[in-house]
């Protein structure tokens, strides 16, 4: 079957998702889609989409429906974006470039992760308008040298992301078979053995053409590689840090600065008070603590502390439906993590236009029934909360 064809059976993100299943190797399947413990925020995510139900109105004039939103100054073709994905590149062959480019190409947003394995430079000549998102240590002299390089590289915007101050627990992934440092065993060969399109298009291919992948954003200098006992050393050390570091990151950065994984309307506040641009609402797609609120629940108080600036949020948004009530809620756009990582691994570049393709038309096609013409035209009155009882 022609990659067209088989793209042309994939209807929904959802779709994707099925299909990676299929075709990558359990632990790695299993790190892209668990979340921790019993994934109870992993589950409230989607569940609270559905306690609001639309409110259209009819008999208007929709033919001059556009997507546009505008952030920093841009403005892109689609309400939503890519949100940071830690080791894309061990789903889909140079995945996170992959994204990227396709991000580029639909001119939607697209944030790099710090957990990457692909250089940061070499992303962002590909993609200049891509963000980079960082995991900061609690160190000073650790996070000024960091951030001078995402500045020489030329990134634009910077996200810090701040609800990782500990490894969280994520059960799903020993039960699975991925663990950090990544094992090399005999369960793992054989999940590459038993699935051989991604053993050679992916893994052996990224081999022989990039050697052993590292964790090249961590720090200003290069991480471990992936296999290495060292590697904790990448992922400890957070619980230091604090609004303090805010602050000097603040007078160190020029450019927009946005805070990810806040769900607190005093952290909101906060934010905007330590000259934060934005704010990405998350739970960091429930893999950090089990019960954390879902972002949507507490979006509007978000949105009613951090004033004059966008308001983004991430988690659980599948659809163009889940987009739509963020936005109405308050949300200037929204960004999605698995559906692209699984579009890349199941299509490769031609996946991830399918489904970007695929979410836009469910907006603009929303956009007509709900009968408006601009997203901004949302508002909370265009929504009927219903509650829990709705599932």
């Amino acid at each position: 079957m022609t990659q067209r064809k088989a793209l042309a059976k994939i209807l929904s993100m959802a779709d994707f998702e099925r299909e990676a299943e299929k075709r990558l190797p359990r632990p790695i399947f299993g790190y892209v889609s668990g979340a921790c413990e019993d994934c109870h925020s992993l589950q409230s995510n989607r569940d609270v989409f559905a306690e609001y139900e639309f409110i259209p109105q009819t008999l208007v004039d929709v033919s001059n429906r556009s997507q546009q939103v505008e952030i920093f100054g841009k403005t892109y073709d689609a309400p939503f974006g890519m949100a940071p994905m830690g080791i894309t590149a061990m789903s889909a062959y140079r995945g996170d470039i992959v994204l990227a480019e396709a991000a580029k190409q639909a001119n939607i947003p697209m944030i790099m992760s710090g957990s990457s394995l692909i250089k940061m430079e070499e992303l962002v000549e590909r993609a200049p308008d891509a963000w980079f998102q960082a995991y900061l240590h609690g160190k000073t002299e650790d996070i000024a040298p960091l951030i001078d390089r995402v500045d020489a590289a030329g990134f634009k915007t910077l996200v810090v992301t701040v609800d990782t101050p500990a490894s969280s627990n994520r059960e799903n992934n020993v039960r699975t078979g991925f663990s950090t440092p990544l094992q090399p065993n005999l369960r793992l060969a054989w999940q590459g053995v038993t699935h051989p399109r991604w053993l050679f298009g992916t893994l052996l291919k990224t081999l022989w053409h990039h050697g052993m992948p590292h964790f090249e954003n961590s720090f200003a200098t290069r991480g471990a590689p992936i296999i290495s006992a060292n590697v904790a050393r990448d992922f400890s050390a957070r619980g230091q840090l604090s609004w303090d570091h805010v602050r000097d990151i603040r007078k160190r950065w020029k450019g927009p600065l946005v805070i990810k994984g806040i769900l607190h309307p005093n952290d909101a506040a906060l934010a905007r008070q330590y000259g934060m641009d934005g704010v990405i609402v998350s739970n960091h797609g429930g893999r950090q603590l089990d019960g954390a609120v879902a972002p949507l629940r507490v979006l509007p108080q978000i949105v009613e502390q951090f004033k004059d600036g966008p308001v983004m949020l991430d988690s659980g948004v599948r659809r163009g439906t889940d987009m739509m009530k963020a936005m109405a809620l308050g949300a200037r756009s929204v960004f999605l993590g698995r559906p692209f990582n699984y579009a890349a691994a199941v299509g490769g570049p031609e996946g991830v236009a399918h489904g970007i393709s695929l979410l836009q038309q469910e907006v603009l096609r929303n956009m007509a029934m709900m009968g408006i013409n601009r997203l901004s035209e949302l508002t909370p009155e265009s929504l009927l909360y219903v509650g829990r009882s709705a599932r």
